[in-house]
């Protein structure tokens, strides 16, 4: 019962092993955004932008309406066999685009790429080789890994073009996804039991509840912009560094590696002002308001190098802080037990916004001008703007998890309703198939010996 402080070694392999899977796998997606639209323009036959916009942003698609059954289905057959089947389709996919003669082909192999979409079946597998007082910290390590490999793959995706070209690209992607298969299965441990973990997994009985949540709502329209105004941005801005800024792609990197590098450090003074000094809206908004002035500014300074430049440094400022906010503000709203469901949700809205702002961006670019996908995207964010300003201040609170044993679904209700009247606790359930208790604590302070009492009491 009582809280270990340390992570085990069994743990700390599980973890990092995992992020290895993670970052090796998108590496691959990331690092061929900044290179692939203009080695698209050098392929045989007509390739439109809407074209590319559909080869950037297609294996969202997929990724959005296979990410739940795959994890659903690694509940039944096993995170491991579900991993390897995920991977082995990304491999698959990475190798057709790497041998595709024309755009049709690389749309096919993106497709497939999507298509291995394993993220929900790791997360559960890091759910199930973890104790529930350590799980945040695991998924902490995962973002922070998916981070850095964007950062990286921003940098090294031009610098890897100018040396093995984009196909090359491709093909050492495929190789990453048999790297990756080789960690799962020599590194990451087998777990000795696997269950459903309602912090972790998207449970379909409670998709309705979370659908329903008006502030979940403004969270998940929230990711589907910002990343919809990601995967346009990749549409343009290779070309326009070279049309207006005279840069070859092998050189790109140095604009991508200033504004990485500062965009990151600038971020954590704001994060640590929204989590640690209870300033989450104002640092929120702001990040979102600062989304708006620089897909706005891109618009108006289309033709300016400098302003192209300074309006990047502002979006990804803007996108490092709200990468970093959004996943802690759903774990904050959305309701105890359902976490692991409303993470699902908001990463579909994720991959679906991947896919439109690839799909249409590249629309808008073909048939109204380059201008045109910003001021799509600064609309979306200027929607976002004004449903942030008016959310509901979120609730200075953290998520405790605890190990209650299994026990009937009545003494479960007893044991909720104790929980939820110790002082300091915002919210408490008890999933008794499960044997865990969820609790929504004040991060000012809390009777924690008073509920461990209690769960002692409840065995």
């Amino acid at each position: 019962m009582k809280d270990a402080v340390t992570m085990t070694g069994l743990e700390r392999r599980a973890t990092f092993s995992l992020a290895a899977v993670f970052g090796l796998r998108m590496f691959g997606m990331f690092s061929i955004l900044p290179v692939l639209a203009l080695y698209a323009r050098s392929l045989p036959g007509e390739v439109t932008p809407f074209m590319i916009g559909l080869a950037l942003g297609v294996d969202g698609l997929a990724q959005a309406f296979l990410q739940v059954p795959f994890g659903l289905l690694s509940d039944r057959i096993g995170r491991k066999r579900v991993i390897y089947m995920g991977l082995t389709l990304f491999a698959i996919g990475s190798f057709v685009a790497a041998l595709a003669p024309n755009i049709y082909i690389i749309i096919l192999g993106r497709l497939m790429q999507g298509t291995g979409a394993v993220a929900s079946a790791i997360i559960a597998l890091i759910a199930d080789l973890t104790r529930e007082e350590h799980r945040s910290k695991s998924m902490a390590v995962i973002g922070m890994s998916i981070g850095l490999t964007f950062g990286a793959s921003m940098v090294l995706g031009p610098a890897l073009s100018h040396l093995i070209g984009v196909p090359g690209i491709f093909a050492l992607t495929g190789v990453l996804a048999l790297g990756a298969m080789a960690v799962v299965r020599f590194v990451v441990p087998d777990p000795a039991v696997s269950r459903v973990h309602a912090d972790a997994e998207t449970v379909p009985a409670m998709v309705t509840d979370v659908l329903r949540n008006t502030e979940l709502q403004r969270l998940n329209f929230g990711i589907f912009s910002l990343h919809a105004a990601l995967r346009g941005l990749f549409v343009v801005v290779p070309l326009l560094l070279v049309q207006v800024g005279g840069l070859d792609v092998s050189k790109h990197w140095e604009v991508y590696l200033p504004i990485m590098v500062i965009s990151f450090i600038g971020s954590i003074p704001a994060i640590i002002l929204a989590e640690a000094r209870g300033k989450m809206k104002p640092v929120f908004v702001s990040a979102v308001a600062l989304l708006f002035v620089s897909t706005l500014s891109l618009a108006l300074l289309v033709g300016n190098f400098t302003g192209i430049v300074a309006s990047l440094f502002g979006f990804f400022l803007a996108f490092n802080l709200l990468e970093a906010t959004l996943p802690s503000l759903v774990s904050k709203i959305a309701p105890s037990g359902c976490k692991g469901t409303a993470i699902g949700v908001y990463n579909s809205f994720q991959f679906l916004g991947l896919f439109l702002g690839g799909a249409l961006g590249g629309f808008l670019v073909q048939h109204v001008g380059d201008a045109a996908l910003f001021v799509f995207a600064a609309g979306l964010a200027a929607a976002w703007l004004m449903l942030a300003i008016s959310m509901q201040p979120p609730p200075a609170v953290r998520t405790r998890l605890f190990e209650v044993g299994e026990m009937s679904e009545d003494r479960g209700k007893e044991l909720s309703s104790a929980l939820a009247h110790v002082p300091g606790v915002v919210e408490a359930v008890v999933i008794a198939s499960e044997g865990v208790a969820y609790l929504k604590v004040k991060m000012a302070g809390w009777d924690e010996s008073g509920a461990l009492e209690l769960m002692k009491q409840g065995k």
